[in-house]
């Protein structure tokens, strides 16, 4: 081989080796690609987020890529996982890609504004992120309910659906209460069962079901119910309202309570009644009737009341006439007080006697039949 041709194949094995270095040192630049669709997203505090990222290797051999998160404000925590795994290192094969899933939680405790932060491939490159919090972080708990007013008679229950949410950043256990006017009652029930305190994780909301129970006989009117949910570091009120429309009910009686009396055939006779109203509403048009014997006359004064105060009562005069050969012994009658809203009945019970004309009669008889019987003794006794 001359010394021409020696120079020559020496050069272009130089030139070759040169080429072949600097194609090498080249090639980190650009061999290896991070994506992700969503490189700036606005959310609320304590929101989820899931990125899903491509490693793409875009050299000719076999890339080991360290991944690292930098940057990511105090107090986001996140995890890496690819395949199910938790990871900081994936191996991309020439011309392939894999993907990478970075979930977050954005945290209760944090500002508003936009927080910056980057997804890097080791030694390759980097990708900006940028999350923009919507709202200004609370530290609170929410204590909520779709309806919070109900309305009802005093003895029906009144049942709230609630919503209890933990936003702070930790788990915790709420003691139930309410403060209740004397005489209410209230239950607090988590997935049916009746309980005193409910335990909710950070970021997480427990359903509540408020069982309302008032006094049977409490005014009509409207009432605040303040419920509270209470731990050491937090606690969240819910005011309930409750409207009363009142109760209806009636008592038919007399003043002194005794039901009953005596009257003599074919006369009449008056007895003084009491209709009191014992609910918590008022009484309208209150109709008065009675169920009597046959051929017995019953009527009242009045006929109708026409309003009746809510824990008051009103005299009523019964005027009660027997038949006039009603045969002597006890008799029963239904007083009857009705209205829309309510109506009661009352047994009264009559004893009939017989006239005192009869009675002198019967007397008379009997002392006729007597002298009789002597007369017929002296007579004929000594025969």
């Amino acid at each position: 081989m001359s010394t021409r041709t020696r120079c020559i194949l020496v050069l272009a094995l130089f030139i070759g080796a040169l080429s072949s270095q600097n194609s090498s040192i080249a090639a980190p630049a650009d061999s290896i690609t991070l994506y992700t669709p969503y490189t700036k997203i606005s959310v609320p505090p304590g929101e989820s987020i899931d990125y899903t990222i491509d490693v793409i290797n875009n050299s000719h051999k076999k890339q080991n890529v360290d991944i690292l998160i930098a940057g990511l404000p105090k107090g986001w925590n996140y995890t890496l996982k690819s395949g199910g795994w938790t990871v900081s290192q994936i191996s991309v094969l020439p011309g392939e890609r894999k993907d990478l899933n970075l979930a977050m939680v954005v945290p209760q405790q944090v500002n508003k504004g936009t927080y910056y932060f980057s997804v890097q491939a080791k030694g390759f490159t980097s990708m900006p992120l940028a999350v923009n919090v919507s709202q200004q972080g609370t530290f609170k708990t929410e204590f909520t309910t779709g309806q919070a007013n109900m309305q009802g008679l005093a003895n029906a229950n009144f049942t709230f659906s609630a919503k209890l949410k933990n936003q702070t950043a930790e788990k915790q256990l709420y003691a139930l209460m309410a403060d209740l006017p004397a005489g209410w009652a209230v239950t607090f029930k988590s997935s049916y069962n009746q309980v005193t305190s409910v335990e909710v994780e950070a970021n997480n909301t427990a359903d509540l079901t408020i069982e309302v129970n008032p006094p049977d006989n409490i005014d009509a009117g409207t009432y605040e119910i303040p419920v509270r949910a209470v731990t050491k570091a937090t606690s969240a009120n819910l005011s309930l309202q409750v409207v009363i429309t009142g109760t209806y009910s009636m008592e038919l009686t007399t003043p002194s309570g005794l039901l009953s009396t005596d009257l003599t055939a074919g006369e009449s006779k008056k007895v003084e009644l009491l209709v009191r109203n014992t609910g918590s509403s008022d009484l309208s048009n209150i109709k008065l009737s009675a169920s009597s014997p046959t051929n017995w006359n019953i009527t009242f004064e009045p006929q109708q009341i026409d309003k009746l105060l809510a824990k008051s009562d009103t005299k009523v005069i019964a005027t009660i006439k027997a038949y006039k050969n009603a045969i002597p012994g006890d008799y029963a009658s239904s007083f009857n007080a009705q209205t829309l809203e309510a109506n009661v009945q009352t047994q009264f019970r009559f004893t009939v006697k017989t006239a005192m004309l009869w009675g002198w009669i019967g007397v008379l008889i009997i002392v006729a039949a007597a002298g009789g019987v002597y007369y017929m003794f002296r007579k004929y006794g000594r025969r």
